[in-house]
């Protein structure tokens, strides 16, 4: 059962990534055929981010009244009927109107399968499947190619992945009762005893979810201490990887003097760089505790850039990039796996979701704050931002890290 729920689970993350590409991939063919400008496709992006930034806010008190499978199942069958209505849009407008379904759900099963895996899974599995999401990532550009290169259109490639999605809601409502109760880790069990001090919890507890509680608020959770730092933290880094991944290919050209064809190349291998430095964690996890992984990130992280501001032309500027990829990929995964262990199960849930909406308020805004600075100062001064979003999500690690030890 426990393997057999794993396997759901990673099959979830492949889902996860497989659309999130696919807009970027698909908008130099969409604006033509609609005829819009190219910039609107950031209203589309806009657009989803404010979905899932709200549905991730929604998502402890969902969890506590449906349960997590359900939660998953819904959300999975949600992306997949908006999925379906982008393939079926014949214009630009109905596509905006589809990317609210879209961003509602995939905040929703975000933000519940990461604290699942967090309070069930050890952390070798967190950073192993959200690899499975850089899988999926990279795999939907390939299937919407596909789709183009044998005459079917984009909205083809679109409906493919509706397909596959519509699939999986079905593979997730027949294993729902796997869901509902199973034997913990070790490390689930010592989280349990925060929420049962009443209790005595054995090694072969089972764990049910907890559904009766009542959701937190906003206000309640900012209070807990330690979680304004957290929630920075992750803001820091989703800013942090997302204007890295967007704005590394125009650096490149802007700075190196690459032409925009190679540099696009450059700018993937950062993404490779994260997917393949997650295939890695999960091994280093073994030896390393979450908290020791993200420190390591950060250093990984801060070699990349340094690299990337020293002047020995593109080649090393490369190196850096690919290896601030490498420093991004322990970090995400190991920040919501901790969350159970620093401030207990009870709270983990509710917590999550708000990480998962500072995550989105920081992709959707730092990126286009450096853009402002590309566009009026000087696009050389990108190494010297993803410097400062560092320092100050290593700051607020510090202070994560002294509020956890005074518990």
């Amino acid at each position: 059962m426990f393997q057999l729920l794993l396997a759901v689970i990673y099959l979830s993350f492949i889902s996860l990534g497989l659309p999130d590409s696919l807009l970027g991939s698909a908008w130099p063919t969409i604006y033509q055929e609609f005829n819009v400008p190219v910039s609107y496709a950031g209203i589309i992006s806009m657009t989803i981010s404010a979905g899932t930034i709200f549905s991730s806010l929604q998502s402890d008190r969902l969890t506590k009244k449906f349960g997590t499978g359900k939660v998953t199942a819904f959300s999975v069958l949600t992306t997949a009927v908006a999925l379906f209505g982008f393939s079926i849009s014949g214009s630009y407008w109905m596509m905006l109107l589809w990317a609210i379904p879209y961003g509602l759900g995939a905040g929703s099963v975000d933000a519940s399968l990461n604290n699942y895996v967090a309070l069930h899974y050890e952390s070798r599995h967190m950073s192993w499947l959200h690899c499975m999401w850089g899988v999926g990532a990279s795999a939907g550009p390939y299937i919407l190619s596909f789709a183009m290169t044998n005459g079917h259109g984009w909205n083809m490639g679109y409906r493919y992945i509706s397909i596959i999605q519509f699939v999986l809601t079905a593979i997730i409502m027949l294993s729902l009762p796997l869901w509902k109760n199973r034997v913990s880790t070790e490390s689930a069990i010592a989280e349990t005893e925060t929420i049962a001090e009443n209790k005595t919890v054995a090694d072969n507890k089972t764990i049910s979810e907890n559904k009766t509680e009542k959701a937190l608020t906003l206000k309640e959770i900012f209070s807990i201490p330690g979680a304004k730092p957290l929630m920075l933290m992750f803001f820091c880094y989703c800013a942090l990887e997302q204007t890295a991944g967007l704005w590394a290919s125009s650096y490149m050209v802007l700075k190196h003097g690459l032409d925009a064809e190679t540099a696009a190349g450059y700018g993937s291998l950062f993404f490779v760089g994260i997917t393949i430095g997650r295939a890695i964690s999960g091994f280093v996890t073994m030896k390393l505790k979450d908290n020791q992984m993200i420190r390591l990130g950060q250093a990984i992280i801060f070699i990349g850039i340094a690299l990337m501001v020293l002047p020995f032309g593109h080649q090393v500027a490369l190196i850096g990039l690919i290896i601030i990829g490498l420093g991004c990929a322990p970090i995400y995964p190991c920040i919501i796996h901790s969350t159970p262990e620093n401030f207990g199960a009870d709270k983990s849930q509710a917590i999550i979701g708000v990480q998962m909406a500072s995550a989105y308020v920081g992709s959707l805004a730092m990126p286009a704050v450096f853009g402002l600075i590309a566009n009026h100062v000087s696009v050389a001064l990108f190494p010297i931002y993803l410097l400062l979003i560092l320092v100050l999500m290593f700051t607020m690690h510090v202070r994560l890290l002294k509020v956890v030890k005074r518990k």
